[in-house]
Order: structure tokens, then C-alpha cells, then sequence
């Protein structure tokens, strides 16, 4: 287990790199020995600091629901993240240049919930019952910490990225909102555009074969930390598409189909 000041330092690094947009090193290459709880405590401690400087928290991201995405970094399980109010983009938002280091663009079903969800042993059916609706999300992935080590070329692994808030910085949810008994989540899907070109089309089956069993994984997860998921946060359930790049310039498009479309242009 790391120590509270090397958490601290950890914190700290991750901090002014997301202030100066100039990234970090890897601290899986810092610290050989971290393991997941050292990195959501890394993560715990960074959120504290943002809520203690003034922002608030208004929902979580899960990640690696994808065996594609959980193969690649050898892991079998999702991770997760918190959101936070200045990572809220309003539909078609131009994304300041200075904003974000090498954004990448997600697309989810994002849960808006009516209820709060605590575990242990909540299910798909629990979550169901305390969504209000759900809706089209792009998320917005950022990474503070380096992708690849200059020097040795070792790879960011999974404790990197959990560490990094799991990666996220942004959401963006529109389109149509629609109560969760109306629809099998796992056909609603998405075409994902850059600059009128296709880059990447995925289903939501490709989350768990069932977007809300990641929000029944979120909700138990947490409840080992005492934490869970409250009435009105939203819930970013995973990607079902590979991360798109959005570079200087890009406008990228969701089209969710009968289920609207969302989109972000960066300058």
C-alpha cells in the first residue's frame, strides 16, 4: 500500500498536470508495487481536493466494460471514476483549445437516477427501478498521466488510468430521454462521426451485454468504501465504441438514431 504522502505527491503531480496540460510520469513506473486500492486512493484523494476547491460532484463513469478494452489491459473487471460539475458540455459546446491535453470521444448510455443505489448485492432490476430515463452521452477522456513511458516505452496500465480519475474530463448528454422499461438498451447504439467521416458504430450490448449490469457493478463496488450512488447523479454506464482522437479543428457527431444526436466541436 502506498503512503499518504506518496498519495499526496501522486495527487499533486496529477493536479498541476491537468492545470498546465503538461503531463506527468507514470506512477505505475513510480511505484511497481501500487495496487488497485493504492490507485482509487489516488483518485478519492484527488476528487477531494477538487470538491474542497469548490467544485461538486455530480456522478460517476465506468470503464473497461468491454472485453476488447479489458483484454488490452489485461484485467477483467470495469473501473470507474467521478464526475464533476465542470465536466458538463452542453450540446453542440465548442471545446476551448486550452482545455484538454489529448481528448479522446466516447459514446454511452448515460443513467439519470431517481433514486440513490446502495450496495452490496444490487442487481440489473434495482437499477432499472431507480432510473428515471436514460439518455445519448459522449464522454470526453483526457489523460493527465503519460500514455507511454519516453524512456523505458512501458505502457500506462490500469492503475495509471484509475489513479486519473479513470481518464475522464467531460460528458455530454441530449437527445431523446427515455424511461428504462421502454427500450432494450442493448440495440440502442450510436454512429460516431469525425469531420462527416464514420469513424467508429457500436451497440450497447457491448457493455456487459446489458449497460445497467456495469451500474449494479459501480453500485457494489462502492458500497465496500461505504460510498453509493445518489438520487439525481448521472451514471456514464462504458463505451461501447473504441476512443475516437479529437484533434485541433474536429467536429464529432453521435448519431443515436431514433434517439437524437449530440456533438462537440474543438477548437
Amino acid at each position: 500500500m502506498l503512503s499518504n504522502a506518496d498519495i499526496e505527491t501522486a495527487v499533486t503531480a496529477l493536479d498541476e498536470a491537468e492545470r498546465t496540460r503538461v503531463q506527468t510520469g507514470l506512477l505505475s513506473l513510480q511505484h511497481p508495487d501500487m495496487v488497485m486500492d493504492d490507485a482509487y486512493a489516488i483518485q478519492s484523494a484527488w476528487v477531494k481536493k477538487k470538491v474542497s476547491d469548490g467544485r461538486q460532484v455530480v456522478g460517476w463513469k465506468i470503464g473497461l466494460t468491454s472485453k476488447a478494452m479489458q483484454y488490452a489491459l489485461n484485467i477483467n473487471i470495469p473501473d470507474s471514476g467521478v464526475l464533476l460539475d465542470d465536466m458538463v458540455f452542453e450540446d453542440s459546446s465548442v471545446v476551448p483549445k486550452d482545455r484538454f491535453i489529448q481528448p479522446r470521444i466516447e459514446a454511452e448510455i448515460a443513467f439519470i437516477m431517481k433514486a440513490p443505489l446502495k450496495g452490496p448485492s444490487v442487481t440489473v432490476f434495482d437499477v432499472l427501478n431507480a432510473t428515471d430515463y436514460v439518455t445519448p452521452a459522449l464522454e470526453i477522456l483526457d489523460t493527465r498521466i503519460l500514455r507511454l513511458d519516453p524512456q523505458t516505452k512501458k505502457a500506462r496500465n490500469v492503475f495509471d488510468t484509475i489513479s486519473d480519475n479513470a481518464a475522464n474530463a467531460g460528458i455530454v448528454t441530449g437527445g431523446r430521454a427515455v424511461r428504462p422499461d421502454q427500450l432494450d438498451m442493448r440495440w440502442m447504439g450510436a454512429i460516431v462521426s469525425r469531420n462527416a467521416e464514420v469513424e467508429e458504430t457500436g451497440l450497447g450490448a457491448g457493455v456487459l451485454n446489458q449497460p445497467a449490469r456495469g451500474v449494479a457493478w459501480l453500485a457494489n463496488r462502492l458500497s465496500q468504501y461505504g460510498d453509493g450512488i445518489e438520487a439525481g447523479q448521472v451514471v456514464l454506464a462504458g463505451s461501447f465504441i473504441r476512443p475516437i482522437e479529437a484533434r485541433h479543428g474536429d467536429t464529432i457527431v453521435g448519431d443515436f438514431g431514433p434517439y437524437g444526436t449530440l456533438s462537440l466541436y474543438f477548437e
